[in-house]
């Protein structure tokens, strides 16, 4: 029984550095980005209201997807087969305690965004032929959501939470960061990960602190200006007829770049939690 559970948490360890690998090419390349000259001198010509608008209508939509667009995209994937499949998983995870089964729910969730790249193409690219630049980011901002919630229940995780909300604007924030603020975020988000130790009677994950509407408000406020100052550009240019498909090009681009962040925290937060119910089964083992 003890070979067992330390073959066990020994894959659990190899997985979890696997990540830390992954995250270290993360980190250098946002500490290598330089910004293009070309970029920073087209930003220059455009009106200064436009960053705020631009801002404005992200932090809108965010609060529309979780407020009243959450229903809609839960219409778009089965609730319920996801929450078994995650059960049959997990069951196999605990169970045999191999990298194999540790890896199948990942790569359950990379299959499952392979579709919503596709969209989000279509989607930016035809609304950019058109000159349409703001609606697209509502819908952008919808399909993003759901690939978040998506992989969320992949990993058993309750996204209605206003915590976990909270969480999600974060790991947003952070996926678009450069240089030391993405050291400061990353590290931010860990702690949060680490944190998460308190479950409810029926298995459900729940961050372990507390909610403020007033940290929600300004973590809106914080991911929307991220993403404005990032997309400024893409989105100024998608406003303008046939030459906005270039703005459109880039939404796959985001999105990939943010799902690859978010995924691999949920993967990291599912293995944290099965180590540290791992470390408490043992002692409590051991004080009998």
């Amino acid at each position: 029984m003890a070979d067992k559970m330390k073959r066990k948490k020994a894959a659990i360890q190899k997985e979890l550095n696997n990540i830390r690998k992954q995250e270290e090419k993360l980190e250098q390349s946002v500490q290598n980005w330089e910004e293009p000259q070309w970029k920073e001198t087209l930003e220059k010509k455009i009106p200064s209201r436009t960053l705020q608008t631009l801002e404005q209508v992200f932090g809108k939509a965010f609060l529309i997807i979780f407020d009243k667009g959450t229903p809609l995209l839960e219409k778009s994937y089965n609730i319920e087969s996801i929450g078994e499949d995650f059960e049959v998983n997990d069951y196999a995870a605990r169970v045999k305690g191999r990298r194999k089964e540790l890896r199948k729910i990942k790569q359950t969730v990379q299959k499952s965004g392979m579709r919503d790249i596709a969209i989000t193409t279509a989607e930016g690219i035809g609304l950019g032929i058109f000159g349409i630049g703001l609606p697209d980011i509502v819908m952008f901002v919808g399909i993003l959501l759901r690939g978040i919630y998506e992989s969320a229940l992949h990993y058993g995780i309750d996204y209605h939470a206003p915590t976990e909300r909270i969480l999600i604007l974060k790991m947003m924030e952070a996926a678009l960061a450069k240089g030391e603020e993405w050291k400061l975020l990353n590290k931010n988000i860990d702690v949060l990960l680490q944190s998460t130790v308190s479950y409810t009677e029926d298995g459900k994950i729940f961050l372990g602190i507390s909610y403020d509407s007033k940290e929600f408000d300004a973590q809106i406020k914080r991911t929307a200006n991220s993403f404005a100052m990032d997309m400024l550009l893409l989105k100024f240019v998608q406003g303008i007829p046939i030459i906005g498909v270039l703005g459109g090009v880039s939404n796959p681009i985001y999105y990939h770049k943010i799902m690859k962040y978010v995924k691999l925290k949920y993967q990291k937060r599912y293995l944290m939690k099965l180590q540290w119910e791992y470390e408490k089964n043992g002692a409590l083992e051991n004080e009998k």
